[in-house]
This record gives C-alpha cells, structure tokens and sequence, in this order.
C-alpha cells in the first residue's frame, strides 16, 4: 500500500476506530435497517430460490451486455429519446455541458444517483456556473454539508437528527429545536420552487428495460418523478452493468432491492420511464437523454472472475452487514462506493495502484456475501482483488522478501524448531511493521507443536 490514498485511507480510520460519537451514530442507524429487513424478507416463501433467480438473471444480462444494450438502444429512440455512449466520466460531463450551453440551463434538479456521484457532476456543473440542486433529503442535507454521500442507500447515514437541525439551522436559518418531520417540510418547500425553476432534471436508474427500451426507477420520496416530468429536458445517467433483459423482471428485482435495500416489500414509487412526451400525452419532459457510462465496467466485464461484481443493485446491504464498514463508515474510503463491494469495484473503475488497498480493509468474514440479494461471492472477489493486486507488483519489497522467509520456514521443520519463541516474537513483529498497529502483536508458544508432540510420545 504505497499510494497517497492508502496513507489518507489508513489515516482516517485511526480517527474514526476511536471516534465513539461516530460509532454510535452508525451502529443506530445499521439497527434500525436490521430491525425492519427480516421483516421485508418475510414475503419471500423461499429467498435463497429467488437470490439464485436474480443471479441468474443479471447472468444472463451481463453475458450479452452488448446485445441488450443494442436493443435498449433501438427501443427507446423510436419513441423519440436520444442515448449517448459515454467511455469516460469526461465524455459524459463533456455531453452534459454541451446540452447545458445548448439550452440555456441555469438551473438543474437532480435525484439520488450513485453514477452521477462518480462522475462528479456537481462540482462539474459549479464550475460552469450551473446551479445543480439535489432533491433527495439525504443528498440534500450531504449537498448543503459539503460532503459526499456516506452511504449507497442512505446519504446522511451518520447523522443524527441533532446534526441535521444545526446544520439547517446554519444554512437555512431554521429553529435549531425542529423535529425531523419540521424540517423535512423545510426541505420540501425550498425544493418545490426549484422543480418550477429548472431547465433539465437529472436522474440516474435503478434498472435499464432492454425489451421495451424503458428505465426504472424506484424510491420513497417522489422527487425522482419530479425531475425527471418537470422540467422540459430530462437526462438520465446510467452504468452500463444496470441493464434487465425484461420489463418481466422487474417483479423478481423490485421487491428484491427495496427488501434488501430499506425493509420494505416495495418502494412507494416505481417508475417505468420510456421516452420524452409523446403525442398524445400532456405530462412529462419535451426531449429525453440517456447517457450510458462506461467508466472502467468494461475492463471489469473482461476479468471473468471479477465480472460478477457487475450483478450489484446498488442495495446497501453489505455496507451494513460489515464490520469493517460499521467502524470505519462511508468517508474514510473516499470513493463513490464504500464498503465491500466498492473494495471490490473500485480497484477496477480507478486503477489498482491507488485502491488495492480496500481489497485488504476487510475481515473476510463473508458476511457481505450472506447478505447479498444477488449472491456474488464477494469475500472470494476481495481475495481475487488481493491475488491481482500482488501479480500487479503492487506488493513491496519488505513484503515479498517476508513472505519467502515465512514459506521457507513452514516448509522447513528445523526452522521452524529453532530459535526460541522470544527471538521469533521479535522476528516476526518487526518484518509485519503494521500489524500491531491496530492488533495485539504475534505472540509465539514457547513450544511448537511439533516438540510438544514429540514430548508426549516419547515413549
């Protein structure tokens, strides 16, 4: 580990390991989601079929990614939408501010999007002097914070209702003392004349419709719908890896990323979005952008081993399952996705130099594989990471050279016999300089086993 973001990364994690204020805040939270997903998985008569089903399915998409992108493609244009292949997050910001100068936009309304956190849209669009405001209440008060989101489902995760009546409070001039309810009211007034000011409403999507050429979106607070009908220009921003082979599977992955992703059976709004307004239709956008990200997921897509990470529904829950995440939290990663499945993408969308080093952050319990409503192996993902990293070079010479003395030592009995166990405890924990860190140093027995079995068969 040998990059400046495995330095920032080992430095904010001895803050945060010792931050209780912050445990506390996350660890209630996380229980508040466990309480209520049991419950969610209640309606399913038998998960572990339909966590196959849906493995098998995005299988299916991510095998013949090109052939369902293709036919996404030719639906959604016939109905007068427009896509854009984005190979990078330049292309992508690039289209963006063409289509911005294009319409004079000043104002943009955006909901949730993890892809449109990666690309950095925000500070993007500041930079060309266009307002970008987002809708989301968790993305808002993150926004209003100058902070990135903490968690994939829950951007605020680690604050608590005192934090956010301060920062209102700050920001907006509100009573410190409002309730949650109050100042959710607050936020929702400020962004209904927003809505009404933007030129183009940004969205990510949760799911891309090959057969019908349509994005789904699903979420709780409606403000997704209102960005993307508002305005007269609707832009989605999309991975590629988000694709369904069917408008049919929607019935096994809805209820799939809401249950794993909030507790509940279905989000209060699912939307089916397959074009601008048509017609003979009085609602909705004028013109429609799909831009389809690339960013790194094919060069994932060309791992075979690695490839499934691509199955991911963006739910959340192997954030919330890790007891590394659980410690740590969502910053101390600094990258769009946190905790193990972002230890696992990440190295491929930003390069294993600067971030093979979340592929070791992690305790390899497979809890994130337990939980994940897609079943990707992701425990055997981290040490896949862990095997490419080191065939890379990523490795340095300290540790090369430790692990060849520890290889000839186990092979070797009378190596292994010598030395008493005081010199090996220095040996040891000298070669592994930052093991005992953050753990107990190596301790050795006094005897190996090996003596301890020759002692007691002697006769």
């Amino acid at each position: 580990m040998s990059s400046i973001y495995a330095e920032s990364f080992l430095s904010k994690t001895s803050d945060k390991v010792s931050d209780l204020d912050h445990r506390r805040k996350i660890n209630f939270n996380i229980g508040k989601y466990n309480a209520v997903v049991p419950k969610g998985k209640a309606q399913f008569t038998d998960l572990n079929r339909v966590r196959q089903l849906s493995k098998n399915r995005k299988w299916e998409a991510i095998e013949h990614l090109d052939l369902y992108l293709t036919q996404f493609e030719e639906q959604i244009t016939k109905r007068g939408a427009k896509v854009f292949w984005a190979e990078d997050s330049e292309q992508a910001l690039n289209f963006i501010g063409e289509l911005c100068a294009e319409k004079k936009c000043k104002t943009i309304v955006k909901s949730k999007s993890m892809v449109t956190e990666e690309i950095h849209l925000n500070t993007y669009l500041e930079s060309i002097g266009v307002e970008s405001v987002e809708t989301d209440l968790g993305e808002y008060i993150q926004q209003m914070d100058g902070e990135a989101p903490y968690h994939i489902v829950t951007p605020a995760m680690h604050k608590s209702k005192e934090d956010v009546a301060k920062l209102f409070a700050e920001h907006l001039g509100t009573d410190i003392n409002l309730t949650p309810e109050q100042l959710t009211l607050v936020a929702r007034k400020n962004l209904r004349d927003k809505y009404v000011q933007a030129e183009i409403g940004v969205t990510g999507a949760n799911f891309i419709l090959s057969d019908i050429g349509g994005i789904a979106l699903t979420e709780n607070e409606g403000n997704a719908r209102l960005s993307a009908a508002w305005p007269k220009t609707h832009v989605v921003i999309v991975g590629l890896e988000k694709v369904l082979p069917s408008i049919n599977d929607l019935g096994l992955f809805w209820p799939l990323l809401s249950t794993f992703g909030t507790g509940q059976q279905v989000t209060v709004y699912n939307s089916i979005i397959t074009g601008p307004k048509q017609k003979d239709e009085s609602d909705g956008p004028e013109e429609m952008y799909v831009i389809l990200l690339d960013n790194g997921r094919t060069e994932l897509l060309a791992d075979a081993k690695s490839r499934e990470a691509l199955y991911c529904i963006r739910c959340g829950a192997c954030l919330n399952a890790c007891p590394v995440y659980k410690n740590i939290g969502g910053h101390a990663y600094e990258t769009t996705y946190s905790g193990p499945i972002g230890s696992v993408i990440t190295p491929h969308l930003r390069g294993m130099h600067d971030f093979s080093h979340l592929s070791f952050a992690s305790s390899l319990c497979g809890n994130c594989t337990e939980v994940c409503p897609v079943s990707i192996n992701l425990h055997e993902l981290l040490l896949e990471n862990r095997r490419a990293s080191v065939v890379a070079g990523e490795n340095n010479f300290s540790e090369k050279f430790a692990w060849k003395i520890w290889k000839q030592a186990s092979l070797n009995r009378r190596l292994m016999n010598q030395g008493t166990a005081p010199i090996k405890n220095w040996v040891v924990n000298k070669m592994l300089k930052g093991w005992s860190n953050q753990r107990a140093p190596i301790i050795f027995p006094k005897k190996t086993f090996n003596e301890l079995w020759k002692e007691s068969h002697k006769k």
